[in-house]
């Protein structure tokens, strides 16, 4: 057998409802998601994060008492093995470890906060966060630079990237000089990427469903704004009988309700779920320009939370908060385009999607 053959990929779902993590083998053969279980968490775990030599999982619990569970992953058989719980200041939206996987950051959307805890050697999250920071309102993701040498969080309510230098040693974060910068009014940044090349970082509108760009100055680690993208088209908002989607009977949410988003392999597409219509929107990136523009549009699972890319860039998995499966996707290397090829059951209020390649 080749090594491609050998290479075996595990993907985890987090179940907010039900406190657990589902996992699964994705057969890259059989083009299958293969269920092989589910492994307790904690009431409301939500956001999950991958250890950079891929060792670890980690989780966070959003239920009191506020905590991250730190997981070894077993490579031979995709199993979670609980090493250690560590609390956290506040319920947490969104968590990541820094580059050099010693420190774990956190963004907390109710608390306004961002906060770094550290790691043992072992790669578990074993004491209180060493720094708690206000991140303005509505804190809803936290990613370090390419280089670690900066930390970037997205401010929901005051519409603006929050900008951070980052000392990899000690894991303290400074706030940069602005310590701002602004998206358009109302777009509401939520989850943010870096494109492949490092250059660009993008921001995802969670009310206004455009994709903000942003050049990154990668010496001094500060954003200029280069151009605000149309994410979800007006078209996939408006249904033939001319009622919208978003008309509700309670109108609980808004018309426009992004999640996630996340960047193809090749760092030729951006994909970003919405939740209103259940769909997936595939954007592509201009070369030259780096500005992501509209190119399709896929149906996906019931309110799309969370979904993920797989490191060989064939295939996506798609959870959704509404639905009992996960979709697992082929990618096509040309178009970006997306066919469901099977899915897997999953357990109540699947949010986090990640998947881990040995």
């Amino acid at each position: 057998m080749s090594q491609h053959n050998k290479a075996r990929q595990y993907v985890y779902v987090s179940n907010a409802k039900d406190g657990t993590i589902a996992r699964y083998l994705l057969d890259d053969h059989q083009r299958k998601l293969v269920f092989l279980g589910r492994t307790p968490a904690g009431d409301n775990v939500m956001p999950l994060a991958v250890s950079p030599d891929k060792s670890h999982l980690y989780a966070a619990i959003r239920s009191e008492p506020f905590r991250v569970v730190s997981y070894r992953i077993d490579s031979a058989s995709g199993d979670l093995l609980l090493e250690g719980t560590a609390s956290l200041p506040m319920s947490m939206a969104n968590i990541d470890t820094d580059k050099s996987g010693r420190f774990l950051f956190a963004a907390s959307y109710g608390g306004h906060l961002i906060s770094v805890s550290p790691m043992n050697e072992q790669g578990v999250v074993t004491a209180d966060a060493q720094q708690v920071l206000p991140s303005g309102r509505n804190a809803h993701a936290i990613h370090a630079s390419p280089d670690n040498r900066f930390v970037f969080s997205s401010s929901l309510g005051d519409d603006q990237i929050m900008q951070y230098r980052f000392d990899p040693q000690t894991g303290q974060l400074t706030p940069n000089t602005p310590a701002a910068v602004k998206t358009e009014q109302y777009a509401g940044p939520r989850h943010f990427v870096f494109s492949k090349n490092g250059q660009y970082v993008y921001v995802l509108g969670e009310l206004s469903g455009t994709v903000t760009t942003y050049a990154l100055d990668a010496k001094i680690g500060l954003l200029t704004l280069k151009g605000v993208s149309e994410g979800v088209p007006a078209k996939a908002l408006s249904l033939e009988n001319g009622v919208p989607p978003f008309m509700t009977a309670d109108n609980d949410h808004p018309k426009i309700w992004t999640a996630d988003m996340h960047a193809s392999a090749d760092g030729r597409f951006l994909y970003l779920s919405e939740r209103t219509t259940s769909t997936m929107v595939i954007l592509s990136i201009d070369p030259m320009t780096g500005l992501p523009s509209y190119q399709d549009i896929t149906q996906v699972e019931q309110q799309p939370r969370g979904f993920a890319l797989s490191a060989d860039g064939r295939f996506m998995v798609v959870s959704g908060e509404k639905d009992m499966n996960v979709g697992l996707y082929a990618v096509d290397a040309q178009s970006g385009a997306l066919t469901k090829i099977d899915t897997a059951p999953v357990g109540i209020g699947a949010n986090w999607v990640e998947i881990v390649a040995f």
